[in-house]
């Protein structure tokens, strides 16, 4: 690990310029478009037409597949009913252009609209379950769209709705074979791209941020429950596409595509190619749909009768797709290709808004009788003390004292039983989190939270999330680089500041526990705090690493900053804070200085039991 810079080290010396090799960057680059243009010209090719069907189906499930990616993959929201979304869209374009004799692309724009206002209905009611409930929740909602379309009247009922005209584009009759084809795959890599920008961008690492809980991204300022919706939403909108296109494809609608078990067909695919990777996706709808079509000509053969067995294989396969391979087949693929770093593009970039500093000396924190209750066990009784600008104030105690319960208490994780918490004379007392850090008050965790998948540069630019504004469709159309670059600098910038900058290219799950407690450090003042709040920092770290975080700390003493830390070094705590909080079985002993701290009999009775 490079050394911590002190006080008077610069920061430029210790960032290092990390350039991938060119062969990687170029091999990476260009995947993409040589993929793509396989894909839209492979029609013009002497290929058979049954080539062409097969991968009119690939695309169709891949765009479905892409949605789970977003929703389960990488926000860690199961849903069993996407189908039932394909049939949003799919119905729409039937109806419309049979009943009504509408415009297809008239249809598309009605079918996502209505797939939309299905999600947020749904996804406001579902995503604020958790655990098991959430995915049983999407069982009983596809179940129900399931069986709606099925007893419309108007959609046919169960034999649905015939005759749907081809679809035509500046007059030219697209068929249901290769001209279908083109535009398919148009919407299925254009879907791809544009996810794989939202992925990494600013709103991408919010989304990315809901699997490892809300705790850390609300922290951040993050409105967790937007997010998931957002990811929801997404998700409905690329079935809805599916299914528009599925319409045409096919020239029939009835329910029976929109069953609860093609739902969970398509998150057959995903977990099968790679849950959370966008290729993925591709992968296992590729996958599925070629073994599908074998199996059910190599089965009846081998077994000597006929039969659906083809799920009897696939729940074989899948069983051993989580035993050996959890992340999916996408990971083989990867693993052969280049590693391709992020190309280290933002010098120079414009420094992002700052928030006006308190002056030296105002009050800024006040805790005032805060209690914590959990039923009959009082975790935190009538604490109160008070953090001035410029201050270093630590809270220490045994274990089980209520040092993070009260850290909780401040930063709106837990709610208040009782008590007030005053910021810059202003009740936050029962506000969220993402309220709280918008203020100017940031953490880091007693046990480390952060995102494993992210590279260390990434995890930091997370802080950053308040000081940022690019939306969904700014990311998606990659319209928001300047910020992007913005968000970078500053993160390096974090991360020279503690000594990490040679590591930013590394995954955050790569580093050892020292390291990380250090990259959530680098995350927190990257959300430029006026108040910055450590759960034991130097846990982990070694003691030179200890030492040059102290300098670290006071140079940030120095520039202004207020902290308050928690730690059971006390060595560490007592050669750098100014003002010391006990506390013991939840309530306050003493405050003082640490000197008269260490000189109390109260305080050597709390950690050895004994005032001698």
């Amino acid at each position: 690990m490079a050394p911590v810079p002190t006080a008077t080290t610069p920061v430029e010396t210790t960032i290092t310029e990390v350039r991938p090799a060119p062969t990687a960057s170029s091999l990476r680059r260009f995947a993409f478009p040589l993929f793509a243009l396989v894909m839209l010209v492979l029609p013009a090719l002497p290929v058979p037409d049954f080539w062409i069907s097969q991968s009119n189906y690939i695309g169709l499930y891949a765009l479905v597949a892409l949605g789970l990616v977003l929703l389960t993959g990488v926000a860690g929201l199961i849903s069993f009913g996407q189908a039932a979304f394909v049939g949003v869209g799919a119905y729409t374009a039937a109806y419309m252009t049979v009943t009504l004799a509408a415009s297809p692309w008239l249809a598309l724009v009605v079918g996502i609209a209505l797939a939309v206002i299905a999600a947020l209905v749904l996804g406001a009611i579902t995503l604020r379950m958790s655990g098991h409930y959430l995915p049983l929740a999407t069982i009983a909602w596809g179940l129900a769209l399931y069986y709606t379309m099925g007893n419309m009247e108007f959609l046919g009922k169960y034999d649905g709705i015939l005759g749907v005209p081809t679809l035509t584009l500046f007059g030219q009759d697209l068929g249901t074979g290769r001209g279908l084809h083109v535009v398919i795959w148009a919407f299925a890599l254009l879907a791809a791209w544009a996810c794989s920008n939202l992925l990494d961008s600013r709103p991408g690492r919010a989304i990315r941020a809901l699997k490892s809980g809300a705790t850390m991204a609300e922290a951040m300022g993050i409105s967790t429950f937007r997010y998931k919706l957002v990811a929801f939403v997404l998700a409905a909108v690329l079935a809805a596409i599916s299914g528009w296109l599925f319409a045409f494809f096919q020239r029939t609608v009835n329910p029976s595509p929109f069953a609860i078990s093609k739902g969970i067909e398509y998150l057959f695919m995903v977990v099968l190619g790679g849950v959370s990777h966008v290729w993925g996706a591709f992968l296992g709808a590729g996958v599925v749909k070629l073994t599908e079509d074998q199996l059910q000509v190599l089965l009846p053969r081998w077994i000597g009768t006929s039969g659906n067995f083809e799920g009897i294989v696939f729940g074989i396969v899948l069983i051993a797709v989580l035993k050996y391979a959890p992340e999916g087949l996408w990971t083989f693929v990867q693993r052969r290709l280049p590693r391709s770093d992020r190309r280290r593009d933002w010098e120079g970039a414009a420094p992002l808004p700052a928030r006006e500093k308190p002056a030296r000396g105002e009050p800024l924190l006040q805790v005032e009788a805060v209690r914590k209750q959990f039923g009959g066990l009082v975790a935190v009784n009538d604490v109160s003390f008070s953090i001035a600008a410029g201050d270093i104030v630590g809270l220490i105690g045994p274990n089980g004292a209520g040092k993070s319960t009260t850290f909780n208490l401040i930063t709106g994780v837990l709610s208040l039983t009782s008590g007030q918490v005053r910021w810059r004379g202003e009740s936050i007392g029962g506000l969220p989190s993402r309220q709280i850090a918008r203020r100017g008050i940031s953490r880091t965790f007693q046990h480390v939270k952060m995102i494993p998948e992210m590279t260390v540069l990434e995890n930091v630019a997370l802080g950053g999330y308040l000081r940022g504004s690019s939306g969904i469709a700014r990311a998606m159309l990659r319209a928001d680089r300047a910020e992007e670059k913005r968000l970078f600098a500053e993160a390096e910038r974090q991360l020279a500041r503690i000594g990490m900058a040679d590591r930013m290219h590394e995954l955050g799950g790569n580093l050892a526990l020292g390291p990380q407690r250090l990259m959530e450090i680098a995350r927190a003042l990257c959300t430029d705090p006026a108040l910055l709040l450590l759960d034991e920092p130097a846990a982990g770290l070694r003691h030179k690493e200890k030492q040059a975080l102290a300098a670290v700390l006071r140079q940030l003493k120095g520039e202004g900053m207020s902290l308050l830390l928690v730690e059971h070094d006390m060595e560490f705590v007592m050669g750098l804070t100014d003002r010391i909080v006990v506390m013991e079985f939840g309530t306050r002993l003493m405050e003082g200085t640490p000197a008269q701290v260490q000189a109390s009999p109260q305080v050597r009775a709390a950690y050895l039991g004994t005032e001698h």
